[in-house]
């Protein structure tokens, strides 16, 4: 079972985001935080897989939360971030600190629920949406240059890289390059392991920052 805790200060949002994952065979719903700080105290003391944080909350809002729960809580849970288009400057943060996935709350909720199972596997999952988002502010900062990590990937694997940071899901990307989604997916972690990254998440980061995403 995939142990969560799900964190947002509006009751009925709560209540929402429990029906949704519980109904899974492989998902439970352990607990609810009612801020921020509610969510860093509970992820401390319980074994927990995934935390599903609102960034927007009373008290302690989420982006600090998740800072404090990716830098204090040993081992720390993976965090899936729920945000809105009008968190610019907590959708850029969370990124940084370490989300292992965004879901915007009017996404389906099969995608949520994607969101968790891939946090705990280590992996990530983004929004399409707010792929787009990031994809707007991260054209406004200046590109670092290539490190030389790129070099090991082939062409193939770059062009995975490319789809990946478009916010493409191994399914779109197995139809662009016509090949299985095993075998996209096979790519994805090779270039996570070439490059060191841990999650798709950080591979968006890392091709924007890098301004690598090319016209592929």
């Amino acid at each position: 079972m995939i142990r969560t805790l799900v964190a947002d200060d509006q009751e009925p949002a709560r209540w929402a985001l429990r029906l949704v994952l519980d109904a899974e065979p492989d998902i439970e719903v352990v607990d609810e935080a009612v801020d921020g700080a509610e969510a860093v105290e509970k992820a401390r003391w319980m074994s927990l897989d995934v935390v599903v944080l609102d960034l927007r909350m009373p008290r302690m809002d989420g982006l600090a939360a998740l800072r404090r729960i990716t830098e204090s809580v040993t081992p720390a849970p993976a965090v899936v971030a729920l945000t809105t288009f009008d968190v610019d400057e907590y959708l850029f943060g969370a990124l940084q600190a370490g989300a292992a996935g965004f879901v915007l709350k009017d996404s389906e909720p099969a995608l949520l629920v994607e969101a968790v199972r891939a946090a705990s596997r280590g992996q990530g999952l983004i929004d399409p949406q707010v792929t787009r988002r990031a994809i707007r502010r991260f054209a406004q900062i200046a590109p670092r240059p290539a490190p030389a990590g790129l070099n090991l990937l082939t062409p193939r694997e770059l062009e995975v890289l490319r789809h990946v940071a478009r916010g493409l899901s191994n399914a779109e990307i197995a139809r662009a390059l016509t090949v299985g989604e095993g075998t996209v997916k096979t790519h994805v972690a090779r270039v996570l392991a070439k490059l060191g990254l841990r999650t798709r998440v950080h591979m968006v980061i890392y091709a924007y920052e890098h301004a690598i995403l090319g016209t592929s």
